[in-house]
Protein backbone atom coordinates (compact mmCIF):
# COMPACT_ATOMS: atom_id res chain seq x y z
CA UNK A 1 0.00 0.00 0.00
CA UNK A 2 1.03 3.42 -0.69
CA UNK A 3 1.33 5.82 2.55
CA UNK A 4 -1.94 7.58 1.50
CA UNK A 5 -3.54 4.55 1.14
CA UNK A 6 -2.51 3.21 4.73
CA UNK A 7 -3.05 6.30 6.62
CA UNK A 8 -6.98 6.02 5.18
CA UNK A 9 -6.78 2.20 5.58
CA UNK A 10 -6.08 3.20 9.57
CA UNK A 11 -8.82 5.70 9.16
CA UNK A 12 -11.30 3.51 8.49
CA UNK A 13 -10.42 0.85 11.02
CA UNK A 14 -10.75 3.56 13.70
CA UNK A 15 -14.06 4.66 12.20
CA UNK A 16 -14.90 1.07 12.52
CA UNK A 17 -14.16 0.43 15.98
CA UNK A 18 -15.77 3.71 17.10
CA UNK A 19 -19.19 2.51 15.67
CA UNK A 20 -19.21 0.03 18.13
CA UNK A 21 -18.76 2.00 21.05
CA UNK A 22 -21.18 4.41 19.74
CA UNK A 23 -23.66 1.50 19.11
CA UNK A 24 -23.31 -0.14 23.04
CA UNK A 25 -23.17 4.01 23.85
CA UNK A 26 -26.53 4.90 22.07
CA UNK A 27 -28.36 1.70 23.25
CA UNK A 28 -26.94 2.24 27.40
CA UNK A 29 -25.22 -0.86 27.34
CA UNK A 30 -21.32 -2.36 27.43
CA UNK A 31 -19.65 -3.75 24.83
CA UNK A 32 -20.91 -8.23 23.99
CA UNK A 33 -17.77 -10.12 24.64
CA UNK A 34 -17.92 -10.15 20.71
CA UNK A 35 -17.86 -6.48 20.24
CA UNK A 36 -14.83 -6.02 22.57
CA UNK A 37 -12.84 -8.95 20.66
CA UNK A 38 -13.40 -6.78 17.88
CA UNK A 39 -12.56 -3.56 18.70
CA UNK A 40 -9.29 -4.72 20.15
CA UNK A 41 -8.34 -6.61 17.24
CA UNK A 42 -9.45 -3.36 14.95
CA UNK A 43 -7.14 -1.17 17.38
CA UNK A 44 -3.94 -3.38 17.25
CA UNK A 45 -4.26 -3.63 13.27
CA UNK A 46 -4.81 0.32 13.78
CA UNK A 47 -1.56 0.38 15.61
CA UNK A 48 0.16 -1.50 13.59
CA UNK A 49 -0.67 0.65 10.44
CA UNK A 50 0.51 3.34 12.63
CA UNK A 51 4.37 1.82 13.42
CA UNK A 52 4.33 1.16 9.77
CA UNK A 53 3.01 4.72 8.67
CA UNK A 54 5.73 6.32 10.70
CA UNK A 55 8.66 3.63 9.59
CA UNK A 56 7.99 5.12 6.27
CA UNK A 57 7.59 7.96 7.10
CA UNK A 58 11.00 8.33 8.81
CA UNK A 59 12.39 6.47 5.94
CA UNK A 60 10.98 9.38 3.38
CA UNK A 61 12.77 12.13 5.77
CA UNK A 62 16.29 10.52 6.03
CA UNK A 63 16.33 10.03 1.91
CA UNK A 64 15.46 13.46 1.64
CA UNK A 65 18.15 14.88 3.93
CA UNK A 66 20.82 12.29 2.02
CA UNK A 67 19.53 13.68 -0.88
CA UNK A 68 20.02 16.97 0.07
CA UNK A 69 23.49 16.66 1.49
CA UNK A 70 24.96 14.33 -1.67
CA UNK A 71 23.68 17.87 -4.12
CA UNK A 72 25.45 20.41 -1.42
CA UNK A 73 28.77 17.74 -1.46
CA UNK A 74 28.49 18.49 -5.47
CA UNK A 75 27.76 22.02 -4.92
CA UNK A 76 30.96 22.25 -3.14
CA UNK A 77 33.08 20.00 -4.95
CA UNK A 78 32.19 22.21 -7.90
CA UNK A 79 33.07 25.48 -7.08
CA UNK A 80 36.08 24.01 -5.37
CA UNK A 81 37.48 22.53 -8.66
CA UNK A 82 40.04 19.69 -8.09
CA UNK A 83 40.13 20.04 -4.61
CA UNK A 84 36.71 18.28 -4.76
CA UNK A 85 38.40 15.12 -6.43
CA UNK A 86 40.83 15.30 -3.60
CA UNK A 87 38.39 15.26 -1.01
CA UNK A 88 36.08 12.60 -2.80
CA UNK A 89 38.85 10.27 -2.61
CA UNK A 90 40.25 10.87 1.09
CA UNK A 91 36.43 10.00 1.88
CA UNK A 92 36.47 6.68 -0.27
CA UNK A 93 39.73 5.65 1.29
CA UNK A 94 38.81 6.94 5.02
CA UNK A 95 34.89 4.36 4.01
CA UNK A 96 37.32 1.90 2.78
CA UNK A 97 39.33 1.59 5.57
CA UNK A 98 36.21 1.55 8.34
CA UNK A 99 34.43 -1.21 6.14
CA UNK A 100 37.41 -3.36 6.15
CA UNK A 101 37.92 -2.66 10.38
CA UNK A 102 34.02 -4.05 10.32
CA UNK A 103 34.38 -6.84 7.71
CA UNK A 104 37.80 -8.08 8.75
CA UNK A 105 38.75 -6.59 12.17
CA UNK A 106 42.06 -5.15 9.98
CA UNK A 107 42.94 -1.61 9.38
CA UNK A 108 44.46 -1.93 6.28
CA UNK A 109 44.24 0.57 3.25
CA UNK A 110 45.22 4.22 2.19
CA UNK A 111 43.56 5.82 4.77
CA UNK A 112 44.44 3.30 7.60
CA UNK A 113 47.01 5.57 9.20
CA UNK A 114 44.62 8.52 9.47
CA UNK A 115 42.22 5.71 10.55
CA UNK A 116 44.92 4.70 13.28
CA UNK A 117 45.67 8.58 14.12
CA UNK A 118 41.85 8.53 15.92
CA UNK A 119 42.16 5.49 17.35
CA UNK A 120 42.16 4.09 20.61
CA UNK A 121 44.19 0.85 20.52
CA UNK A 122 43.45 -0.80 17.26
CA UNK A 123 44.69 -4.13 16.93
CA UNK A 124 43.86 -7.01 14.14
CA UNK A 125 41.81 -8.72 16.85
CA UNK A 126 38.89 -6.57 17.89
CA UNK A 127 40.16 -2.99 19.62
CA UNK A 128 38.77 0.02 20.06
CA UNK A 129 38.08 2.03 17.19
CA UNK A 130 37.15 5.59 17.41
CA UNK A 131 34.12 6.21 14.85
CA UNK A 132 34.11 9.22 11.72
CA UNK A 133 32.16 12.01 12.88
CA UNK A 134 29.75 11.32 9.60
CA UNK A 135 29.33 7.74 11.72
CA UNK A 136 28.82 9.46 14.52
CA UNK A 137 25.97 11.81 13.64
CA UNK A 138 24.33 9.61 11.47
CA UNK A 139 24.08 7.18 14.41
CA UNK A 140 22.96 10.20 16.35
CA UNK A 141 20.32 10.52 13.32
CA UNK A 142 19.21 6.64 13.65
CA UNK A 143 18.75 7.10 17.79
CA UNK A 144 16.58 10.25 16.91
CA UNK A 145 14.29 8.53 14.82
CA UNK A 146 13.69 5.58 17.14
CA UNK A 147 13.36 7.59 20.50
CA UNK A 148 10.21 9.58 21.03
CA UNK A 149 11.61 11.81 23.66
CA UNK A 150 14.85 12.72 21.78
CA UNK A 151 12.35 14.12 18.86
CA UNK A 152 11.39 16.20 21.14
CA UNK A 153 13.87 17.26 23.95
CA UNK A 154 16.80 20.28 23.29
CA UNK A 155 19.38 17.80 22.42
CA UNK A 156 22.89 19.89 23.08
CA UNK A 157 26.18 18.32 21.33
CA UNK A 158 28.85 18.24 24.06
CA UNK A 159 32.28 17.57 22.84
CA UNK A 160 34.59 19.58 25.49
CA UNK A 161 33.17 20.48 28.87
CA UNK A 162 32.98 17.63 31.16
CA UNK A 163 29.45 18.71 32.53
CA UNK A 164 27.20 21.47 32.57
CA UNK A 165 25.51 23.34 35.18
CA UNK A 166 21.84 24.04 35.10
CA UNK A 167 20.56 27.06 37.14
CA UNK A 168 17.23 26.42 38.10
CA UNK A 169 15.30 28.66 40.31
CA UNK A 170 13.64 27.02 43.29
CA UNK A 171 11.90 29.71 45.00
CA UNK A 172 9.71 32.36 43.28
CA UNK A 173 10.16 35.86 44.70
CA UNK A 174 6.51 37.47 46.07
CA UNK A 175 4.49 39.67 43.81
CA UNK A 176 5.76 43.02 43.10
CA UNK A 177 4.48 46.01 45.11
CA UNK A 178 2.37 49.12 43.96
CA UNK A 179 4.20 52.09 45.22
CA UNK A 180 5.32 55.78 44.79
CA UNK A 181 7.11 57.04 42.18
CA UNK A 182 10.73 57.35 44.49
CA UNK A 183 10.23 54.44 46.22
CA UNK A 184 11.58 51.12 45.76
CA UNK A 185 9.09 48.09 47.37
CA UNK A 186 10.02 45.77 50.21
CA UNK A 187 12.63 43.81 50.22
CA UNK A 188 12.29 40.11 49.03
CA UNK A 189 14.78 37.52 50.05
CA UNK A 190 12.14 34.58 48.90
CA UNK A 191 14.16 33.96 45.37
CA UNK A 192 16.54 31.03 45.67
CA UNK A 193 18.87 29.65 43.22
CA UNK A 194 20.02 26.08 42.44
CA UNK A 195 21.66 24.44 39.96
CA UNK A 196 21.73 20.81 38.31
CA UNK A 197 24.55 19.00 37.36
CA UNK A 198 24.41 16.70 34.21
CA UNK A 199 27.44 15.32 32.62
CA UNK A 200 28.29 12.37 29.77
CA UNK A 201 27.60 8.85 31.48
CA UNK A 202 28.99 6.17 29.81
CA UNK A 203 26.78 3.78 28.20
CA UNK A 204 27.53 0.24 26.26
CA UNK A 205 25.73 -2.49 23.95
CA UNK A 206 26.57 -5.42 22.24
CA UNK A 207 25.57 -6.64 18.74
CA UNK A 208 26.44 -10.03 17.08
CA UNK A 209 25.82 -10.36 13.50
CA UNK A 210 26.24 -13.30 11.09
CA UNK A 211 29.86 -13.58 9.21
CA UNK A 212 28.08 -14.39 6.60
CA UNK A 213 25.64 -11.26 6.25
CA UNK A 214 28.89 -8.99 6.72
CA UNK A 215 30.18 -10.39 3.59
CA UNK A 216 27.05 -10.80 1.47
CA UNK A 217 24.20 -8.27 2.80
CA UNK A 218 23.04 -5.80 0.60
CA UNK A 219 23.89 -3.15 3.36
CA UNK A 220 26.91 -1.85 3.11
CA UNK A 221 28.37 -3.40 6.55
CA UNK A 222 28.78 0.23 8.11
CA UNK A 223 25.26 0.84 7.88
CA UNK A 224 23.83 -2.88 8.99
CA UNK A 225 26.00 -1.89 12.68
CA UNK A 226 25.07 1.75 12.69
CA UNK A 227 21.63 0.61 12.31
CA UNK A 228 21.76 -2.05 14.84
CA UNK A 229 23.61 0.03 17.12
CA UNK A 230 20.88 3.05 16.74
CA UNK A 231 18.12 0.78 17.48
CA UNK A 232 20.12 -0.54 20.36
CA UNK A 233 20.85 2.68 21.92
CA UNK A 234 18.14 3.90 20.92
CA UNK A 235 15.89 1.45 23.37
CA UNK A 236 18.33 1.96 26.18
CA UNK A 237 18.30 5.91 26.35
CA UNK A 238 14.63 5.61 26.01
CA UNK A 239 13.89 3.38 29.07
CA UNK A 240 15.85 5.78 31.39
CA UNK A 241 14.70 9.12 29.42
CA UNK A 242 11.53 7.95 31.15
CA UNK A 243 12.05 5.45 34.32
CA UNK A 244 16.04 6.57 34.50
CA UNK A 245 16.66 7.57 38.31
CA UNK A 246 19.19 9.53 37.62
CA UNK A 247 21.96 7.71 39.32
CA UNK A 248 24.73 7.44 36.26
CA UNK A 249 21.69 7.80 33.65
CA UNK A 250 19.25 10.30 32.68
CA UNK A 251 16.93 11.29 34.60
CA UNK A 252 13.15 10.11 33.63
CA UNK A 253 10.00 11.86 33.40
CA UNK A 254 8.22 9.47 35.33
CA UNK A 255 10.67 9.85 38.17
CA UNK A 256 9.14 11.97 40.85
CA UNK A 257 12.29 14.10 41.74
CA UNK A 258 13.62 17.47 43.06
CA UNK A 259 16.04 17.52 40.59
CA UNK A 260 13.00 16.55 37.79
CA UNK A 261 9.77 16.71 37.51
CA UNK A 262 8.36 16.86 41.70
CA UNK A 263 5.16 14.97 42.64
CA UNK A 264 3.57 18.03 42.89
CA UNK A 265 3.33 17.72 39.06
CA UNK A 266 1.19 14.64 39.78
CA UNK A 267 -2.42 15.16 38.11
CA UNK A 268 -4.82 12.43 39.91
CA UNK A 269 -7.99 14.87 39.97
CA UNK A 270 -11.37 12.98 38.69
CA UNK A 271 -9.12 9.84 37.77
CA UNK A 272 -10.05 6.10 39.21
CA UNK A 273 -7.67 3.81 40.57
CA UNK A 274 -7.90 1.86 37.25
CA UNK A 275 -8.82 4.18 35.18
CA UNK A 276 -7.73 7.40 33.24
CA UNK A 277 -11.28 9.63 32.62
CA UNK A 278 -11.50 12.31 30.29
CA UNK A 279 -12.21 14.50 33.09
CA UNK A 280 -8.64 13.63 34.70
CA UNK A 281 -7.41 14.18 31.21
CA UNK A 282 -8.69 17.80 31.26
CA UNK A 283 -7.70 18.35 34.94
CA UNK A 284 -4.22 17.44 33.50
CA UNK A 285 -4.12 19.96 31.02
CA UNK A 286 -5.24 22.45 32.56
CA UNK A 287 -2.61 22.32 35.33
CA UNK A 288 -0.04 23.14 32.80
CA UNK A 289 0.16 27.13 32.27
CA UNK A 290 -1.60 27.80 28.98
CA UNK A 291 2.03 29.34 27.88
CA UNK A 292 3.34 25.92 27.23
CA UNK A 293 0.48 24.26 25.67
CA UNK A 294 1.19 25.36 21.83
CA UNK A 295 4.65 23.14 22.15
CA UNK A 296 3.00 20.47 24.00
CA UNK A 297 2.60 16.53 23.53
CA UNK A 298 0.98 13.75 24.99
CA UNK A 299 2.96 10.86 26.09
CA UNK A 300 1.37 7.04 26.76
CA UNK A 301 1.97 3.35 26.55
CA UNK A 302 -0.31 1.78 23.65
CA UNK A 303 -2.42 -0.19 26.35
CA UNK A 304 -3.35 3.10 28.10
CA UNK A 305 -4.09 4.80 24.72
CA UNK A 306 -6.44 2.37 23.43
CA UNK A 307 -8.35 2.93 26.63
CA UNK A 308 -7.91 6.52 26.07
CA UNK A 309 -9.38 6.35 22.90
CA UNK A 310 -12.53 5.33 24.10
CA UNK A 311 -13.31 8.25 26.19
CA UNK A 312 -16.13 10.91 25.01
CA UNK A 313 -16.80 14.12 26.72
CA UNK A 314 -19.57 15.93 28.36
CA UNK A 315 -21.10 15.95 24.67
CA UNK A 316 -20.63 12.52 23.44
CA UNK A 317 -17.53 13.56 21.21
CA UNK A 318 -14.38 11.28 21.50
CA UNK A 319 -11.61 13.17 22.71
CA UNK A 320 -9.25 11.48 20.56
CA UNK A 321 -8.40 11.90 16.92
CA UNK A 322 -6.50 9.94 14.68
CA UNK A 323 -4.06 11.58 11.76
CA UNK A 324 -5.47 12.16 8.37
CA UNK A 325 -2.47 13.79 7.22
CA UNK A 326 1.22 12.74 6.61
CA UNK A 327 3.74 13.49 9.04
CA UNK A 328 1.16 14.58 11.56
CA UNK A 329 0.81 12.48 15.04
CA UNK A 330 -3.02 11.91 16.40
CA UNK A 331 -4.49 14.39 18.85
CA UNK A 332 -6.04 14.18 22.31
CA UNK A 333 -7.79 17.14 23.85
CA UNK A 334 -6.21 19.42 20.46
CA UNK A 335 -2.58 18.56 21.41
CA UNK A 336 -0.63 15.98 19.75
CA UNK A 337 -0.36 12.40 21.15
CA UNK A 338 2.41 10.30 21.18
CA UNK A 339 3.11 6.45 22.19
CA UNK A 340 6.48 4.50 23.15
CA UNK A 341 6.74 1.18 24.62
CA UNK A 342 8.41 2.22 27.69
CA UNK A 343 5.97 5.02 29.11
CA UNK A 344 4.48 3.16 32.54
CA UNK A 345 1.58 1.22 32.01
CA UNK A 346 0.87 -1.30 35.31
CA UNK A 347 -2.79 -0.33 35.93
CA UNK A 348 -2.68 0.26 39.71
CA UNK A 349 -3.80 2.95 42.63
CA UNK A 350 -1.27 5.45 42.43
CA UNK A 351 0.62 4.80 39.45
CA UNK A 352 1.96 6.65 36.51
CA UNK A 353 0.38 5.99 33.17
CA UNK A 354 1.11 9.16 31.15
CA UNK A 355 2.45 13.02 30.68
CA UNK A 356 1.55 16.11 29.23
CA UNK A 357 4.36 18.42 28.88
CA UNK A 358 6.31 20.61 26.58
CA UNK A 359 9.76 18.41 25.99
CA UNK A 360 11.78 21.33 24.93
CA UNK A 361 12.51 21.42 28.83
CA UNK A 362 14.06 18.18 28.94
CA UNK A 363 17.78 18.30 27.70
CA UNK A 364 19.80 15.80 26.59
CA UNK A 365 23.58 15.73 26.66
CA UNK A 366 25.29 13.95 23.85
CA UNK A 367 29.31 13.45 23.61
CA UNK A 368 29.90 12.65 19.92
CA UNK A 369 33.09 10.76 21.02
CA UNK A 370 32.12 7.03 20.22
CA UNK A 371 33.67 4.24 19.99
CA UNK A 372 33.27 0.55 18.60
CA UNK A 373 34.78 -2.76 19.43
CA UNK A 374 35.26 -5.55 17.47
CA UNK A 375 34.51 -9.11 18.90
CA UNK A 376 35.96 -12.11 16.74
CA UNK A 377 36.78 -14.89 18.70
CA UNK A 378 34.41 -14.78 21.42
CA UNK A 379 31.35 -15.80 18.85
CA UNK A 380 33.86 -18.03 16.73
CA UNK A 381 31.59 -21.14 17.71
CA UNK A 382 28.47 -19.06 16.10
CA UNK A 383 30.06 -17.66 13.26
CA UNK A 384 29.30 -14.21 14.35
CA UNK A 385 30.80 -10.81 15.30
CA UNK A 386 30.03 -9.12 17.67
CA UNK A 387 30.42 -5.72 18.39
CA UNK A 388 30.48 -3.38 21.22
CA UNK A 389 29.17 0.29 21.34
CA UNK A 390 30.22 3.04 23.90
CA UNK A 391 28.49 6.00 23.90
CA UNK A 392 28.40 8.60 26.74
CA UNK A 393 25.34 11.51 27.07
CA UNK A 394 22.93 12.05 29.99
CA UNK A 395 19.43 13.81 30.09
CA UNK A 396 16.80 15.41 32.91
CA UNK A 397 13.81 17.31 32.78
CA UNK A 398 15.28 20.93 33.68
CA UNK A 399 11.65 23.37 33.90
CA UNK A 400 9.20 21.13 36.34
CA UNK A 401 6.25 22.96 35.17
CA UNK A 402 6.60 22.58 31.55
CA UNK A 403 4.96 18.93 32.58
CA UNK A 404 1.77 17.36 34.03
CA UNK A 405 2.35 13.85 34.92
CA UNK A 406 -1.12 11.84 34.50
CA UNK A 407 -1.25 9.42 37.72
CA UNK A 408 -4.43 7.31 38.79
CA UNK A 409 -6.12 7.49 42.19
CA UNK A 410 -4.55 6.54 45.33
CA UNK A 411 -6.52 3.29 46.71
Amino acid sequence: MTLKEMIEKRAKLIKDARSLLTTAKDEKRSMTDDETTQYDKMFAEADELRQTIEREQRQREVERELSEAAEAEEERNGSAGGDGGERRDRADKLLDTLRSFLTTGQVSGEGAQEFRDLSAGVNTEGGFLVMPETFVNLLIKAMDDEVVIRKLANVIPMTQAASIGIPTLDADPEDADWTTELSTGGNDSGMGFGKRVMMPHPMAKRIKISQQLLRTAALAPETLVRQRLGYKFGITQEKSYMIGNGDKKPLGCFVASKDGIPASRDVSEDNTTTEVTAKGLISAKYSLKAGYWANSNWLFHRDTMKQIAKLTDADGQFIWRESMRDGEPDRLLGRPSRMSEFVPNTIGAGNYVGLLGDFSHYWILDSLVMQIQRLTELYAETNQVGFIGRYEGDGAPVLAEAFARVKLAAA
